[in-house]
């Protein structure tokens, strides 16, 4: 878990980073950014907040060595010598530019901050962080005079929303180090930018992500599946998934047979999970520990919910074996009867 209670910002440099595609060129500042009193409190307050309690880690990765990685070599430069601060940040700014070529990408102030005292998981680190504002919002002042009041709008950054982000923590060198990303603005083809293009990073490996891995794995195994017998077979191999994910270790074998239990069911299961592998480039062990948080309900969307017409919604939770679903000749329609004990 990332604490940045007492997180101080030792040195911040910020660039202005446009759209390449169209030609907005970049502006470099000269120097550190000088701040201190109530800005600094401000600036740590728009930086961190995003990153309290995150737990999805990723680490940098190139396809053949680590140390091709352009970020990764950037940040291993800052790291042993921060001195060169200033020099490497124009080259972090100069190769975002680079990357930001799609027409839906928005110009906006690049800042590169040396942050001390970050907590990582109980340990105390150094960190670097990348952040880039997008948006302006409007905001108004009000200025008292003798006459009465004046209202003037200004445009700037909204400090309670960070729209990109990453705290790269001076830990696990050999393996990329370890990230923690935001991207709020972003959703589509052109989102890739910032992870993929800029960062080129992946998913870390440790039982957070393998857990999250393995649900979503599932949850589109069985988006796909055949809906002959309505939504209730689908919402028992989500609630099953979950309640499996919920032991402190998983072997994928015994997974799929407890939570699919069909032979021909279970073949296709590996198979596709081979094929999802492949395509997404996650790797999913064989044996892995667990992470409780990675695993509840609202992961899951509307999947364990059936909607029936414009007037029921039956959530699922568990108890499959006490609904039986029918269809009722002489109404023409189907319908859903519920065995319980009592109601709550």
């Amino acid at each position: 878990m990332i604490q940045l209670y007492d997180a101080i910002i030792s040195k911040c440099i910020v660039h202005f980073v446009g759209n390449r595609g169209l030609e907005e060129g970049i502006k470099y500042s000269n120097g550190i950014l000088d701040i201190n009193g109530v800005a600094k409190d401000t600036l740590c307050n728009y930086f961190y907040k995003p990153f309290v309690g995150k737990e999805d880690y990723y680490t940098f990765w190139h396809q053949t060595e680590i140390e091709l990685n352009t970020m990764y070599s950037y940040i291993s430069s800052i790291f042993q010598n921060k001195e060169c601060m200033h020099s490497v940040s124009v080259s972090i700014a100069r190769y975002l530019y680079e990357q930001s070529t799609h027409p839906k990408i928005k110009g906006g102030e690049l800042y590169i901050a040396y942050i001390e005292k970050c907590i990582l998981d109980g340990k105390m680190m150094e960190a670097i962080g990348i952040f880039k504002s997008e948006s302006k919002d409007t905001f108004i002042t009000i200025k008292n005079k003798e006459e009465g009041f004046e209202i003037e709008s200004q445009r700037g950054v909204n400090i309670n929303k960070l729209d990109k982000g990453c705290l790269i923590f001076n830990t696990e060198k050999e393996n990329g180090y370890l990230l923690a990303i935001v991207d709020n603005t972003n959703k589509g083809v052109e989102a890739k930018y910032w992870t993929d293009d800029f960062l080129h990073v992946r998913l870390r490996k440790d039982s957070y992500n393998q857990t999250q891995n393995m649900l979503s794995l599932c949850k589109n195994f069985v988006a796909q599946l055949p809906t002959d017998n309505g939504k209730l077979e689908k919402a028992t191999y989500i609630n099953r998934s979950l309640d499996a994910l919920k032991d402190d270790t998983v072997n994928v074998n015994t997974f799929a047979e407890r939570v699919f239990e069909k032979p021909e069911l279970i073949s296709e299961f590996r198979q596709y999970k081979d094929n999802y592998q492949r395509q997404l480039d996650v790797d999913i062990d064989d044996d892995f520990k667990t992470a409780p948080k990675a695993v509840n309900h609202r992961s899951t969307g509307n999947m364990t919910t059936i909607r029936l017409d414009n007037s029921f919604d039956i959530n699922i939770h568990g108890g499959e074996q006490n609904i039986i679903r029918g269809y009722d000749e002489e109404r023409g329609m189907y319908y859903y009867q519920l065995f319980f004990k009592e109601e709550r």
